[in-house]
Parts: C-alpha cells; sequence; structure tokens
C-alpha cells in the first residue's frame, strides 16, 4: 500500500473525484446487507416459525455490528489507510451473506447478519464519509453527500433485486448470490483506495464562522460527541421504522410484499435526491443547520403515515420520507469535519455513525415489539415522532451554542 504523502494540490482535483466514483461504488456493494434482510423478513419469520419482533432481531444485530463496527474501523482506517478496511469489508459481506444464507435458524441467521454488519457494513460507510470529507474543501458538502448516497442507492437497487430472487430461487440462494458478487467487487475496488488522503489542511472557518477545535460548540470534544451520538440515535429510532417495517407493514394492509419492496425502493430513490440536495444547502449553510432541517421535515413526513394507509398514499408518503431524512446522516460527517479536529475525522465520525446504528437497531426492533403487543404500527409511528422529537431538541440546543462560540 501507498504510503507516501499525498499533496494537497489532490484537495478537489480530478484525482478526488475518481476516487468519490469507487467509494460510491463501495458503499452501494457493501451496504447491501443493510436493505436486503428486510425484504426477506416475511419469508424468514415464516419458515422460522418466529414472531414479528424475533424476525426483526437480525436486523436489530446487523444495525449494531455496523454501528459497533463503524467505530473501530474508522479508527483502524486513521491508523492504518482505507484500503486495508475496505478489503477487509469485502472479506465479511461475502461471507456473511454466506452465512446467513446457509443458516439453520433464527439464531444463526441473527448472528451472520450481525458478522454482515460488522465487519462487512461497517467497512463502508463511516471509514469512507470522513475519507471523501478530507479529500473535499469547497465541495464539501455535495462530496460527501454523493458518497453516502451510494448507502441508498443500495437500498434502491437491491430490494427489488432481493424479492425477484426469493420469488424466483428462494431467499437462501439469493443470499448466496449476493453475497459473492458483492464480496469479490468490493475486493477488486478496494484495490483503487490505496493512496491516503491529502495532509490536513490548516484549520478553516466553516459556515457559523466557527473554527474547528478542541472545544466544539463550546464544550470539551467528548461532551459534544455524546450529544450529537445521542442526537444519532434519537433520529435514527424514527428513521427505523418506515425503512425496516414497510415490506410487513403492506403485508399486513393486505398489498402484499412486492408493493412494501416497491415502497422501499421508492423511499431509499428519494433519499438519494434528498442527500444531494443537502449536500448543496450543506455547503451553503454547513452542516449543523441542514442537520437541524433534516430533523424537522422527518417529523413532518412520520406525521403523514398516521392519516394515511391506503396504497396510493402510502407510495406517496415514502416518496415524501425519502425526500426528507435522506441528508440527516452525512450530516453528521460535515459537522464533525467543522467542528471537530481534522486529525480525528475517522474515529469521531465512526463513533457517531455508531450511534445513528443502535438506533436503527433499537428503532427495528422496538417497532416490532410495539406491533406484537398492539397489534398494528400505529403506535409504532408514534414512537418514531416522540424519538425524532428530542433529536430536533439536541440539535436546536447545539445550533444556539454557536452564538456563544462567536461571542
Amino acid at each position: 500500500m501507498n504510503t507516501l504523502p499525498t499533496p494537497d494540490t489532490a484537495i478537489d482535483s480530478r484525482q478526488a473525484a475518481w476516487r468519490l466514483l469507487t467509494t460510491l461504488l463501495l458503499m452501494l456493494l457493501g451496504n447491501s446487507g443493510m436493505y436486503v434482510v428486510s425484504v426477506v423478513l416475511p419469508e424468514v419469520q415464516t419458515e422460522f416459525g418466529v414472531s414479528r419482533a424475533d424476525a426483526s432481531i437480525p436486523y436489530t444485530l446487523s444495525m449494531l455490528g455496523f454501528g459497533i463496527g463503524g467505530m473501530w474501523m474508522g479508527r483502524w482506517a486513521d491508523r492504518f489507510g482505507i484500503a486495508r478496511v475496505a478489503a477487509l469489508g469485502a472479506l465479511g459481506v461475502a461471507s456473511g451473506f454466506v452465512l446467513a444464507g446457509l443458516s439453520g435458524g433464527i439464531v444463526g441467521f441473527a448472528l451472520a447478519q450481525g458478522l454482515l454488519g460488522l465487519l462487512g457494513i461497517a467497512s463502508t460507510f463511516a471509514p469512507l464519509l470522513a475519507d471523501t470529507a478530507q479529500w473535499w474543501n469547497k465541495r464539501r458538502g455535495i462530496a460527501v453527500a454523493v458518497c453516502a448516497s451510494g448507502n441508498y442507492l443500495a437500498g434502491t437497487l437491491w430490494p427489488p433485486i432481493a424479492q425477484w430472487g426469493v420469488t424466483q430461487v428462494g431467499w437462501r440462494t439469493t443470499y448466496l448470490c449476493i453475497g459473492l458478487f458483492c464480496g469479490i467487487g468490493m475486493g477488486l475496488l478496494a484495490l483503487r483506495m490505496r493512496t491516503p488522503p491529502p495532509a490536513a489542511a490548516a484549520a478553516t472557518v466553516n459556515r457559523q464562522g466557527v473554527v474547528a477545535s478542541e472545544r466544539p460548540f463550546g464544550m470539551s470534544v467528548i461532551q459534544a460527541q455524546w450529544l450529537l451520538s445521542v442526537a444519532g440515535v434519537a433520529c435514527c429510532v424514527a428513521m427505523a421504522m418506515p425503512q425496516v417495517h414497510i415490506v410487513a407493514y403492506c403485508s399486513d394492509l393486505g398489498f402484499g410484499a412486492a408493493r412494501g419492496a416497491e415502497m422501499l425502493s421508492l423511499m431509499l430513490a428519494c433519499g438519494i435526491v434528498s442527500r444531494l440536495v443537502s449536500g448543496v444547502i450543506c455547503d451553503r449553510i454547513g452542516g449543523i443547520r441542514t442537520l437541524l432541517l433534516g430533523s424537522a421535515l422527518q417529523g413532518i413526513a412520520l406525521m403523514m403515515f398516521l392519516p394515511f394507509d391506503g396504497l396510493v398514499p402510502l407510495y406517496l408518503v415514502s416518496a415524501m420520507f425519502g425526500l426528507f431524512q435522506g441528508g440527516i446522516v452525512p450530516s453528521y460527517a460535515i459537522i464533525v469535519r467543522e467542528h471537530f479536529p481534522a486529525k480525528e475525522a475517522g474515529a469521531r465520525t465512526g463513533t457517531i455513525i455508531m450511534a445513528t446504528l443502535v438506533g436503527m437497531a433499537l428503532g427495528g426492533w422496538l417497532s416490532g415489539k410495539i406491533f406484537d403487543v398492539t397489534g398494528s404500527y400505529h403506535a409504532a409511528f408514534i414512537n418514531g415522532i416522540a424519538w425524532n422529537a428530542l433529536n430536533f431538541g439536541i440539535v436546536l440546543w447545539l445550533y444556539k451554542r454557536i452564538k456563544v462560540c462567536r461571542q
């Protein structure tokens, strides 16, 4: 692996653009396991004879693995380079899918999904966001948004493919094929990530007039990281309700799993648009304001699921939800780059992204549990709205702290 420093002229260059394309493809392949599990949830529940909450546990372990792995992958990327992390991710994706496809029960399936999240998905999210942020200055927001869009591009591409595979050859064969394809592809792409990022540029003033420092938001790094982590948990508990359970929700309403998979795909396709638009907005108003805007809009979209349960309205609300919430998670990477020391970008981003994935894991399981207790998803949507309100309150408080820093 190349260990020679990259000149600062590589920032915002054609080399940075080609690297961005590689990271986008890595995320497209590496994040496949995050969405395929939602498609096979009804099949897994039926085959293994478990409750809806138990059938949601594999997703929960996958997200927990994703979160915990992201924290360590970020540290390893800071220390050993992103190429080695991506190569490890290729092995994790292939082995996770294959072991899940060969599992004999819900426990084995859940553990395989946890491995898929821990080594596979984790290597292709937070470390790639942090790496991308170091290759761009003028268009950092849109560059990180493009990179993060690979996550939703995976959500757009893989659910219909997985649904077709489940229908034609069964969920097990589908898992085996996806795992081998994605693992091999990631291994080849990892070879293109061997060049280290440019040397960290001197701290620049962010959009709010605050210099990235050891005192983000006028607090210690640890305090600021903890607050952003709690905010990340809250926003993603809310986000998980539609993303994890829309297929099962449509099945319960009598529309069928195929319609639910289409809604999930539509939701995440709109999320791609949202992330790109949010990136442009972020370059203009900064990460914290973009996060505040995304939190408010996500709350509105969640409320729209309560009065509407018809087929056409659900398609429309799913699209609205995707458009409103897609820019939330990438905003955290921008906030870290704007307010925290640049030398700790991988570790800090990984830790906060871990919190968002804990939120996704908790939200996926909690929504299933609420369904088992109440017999419907109505209360689960209300639960998501409450968690979203917590996120909005924390981010609003941090935004007000910026004014203190400028005084």
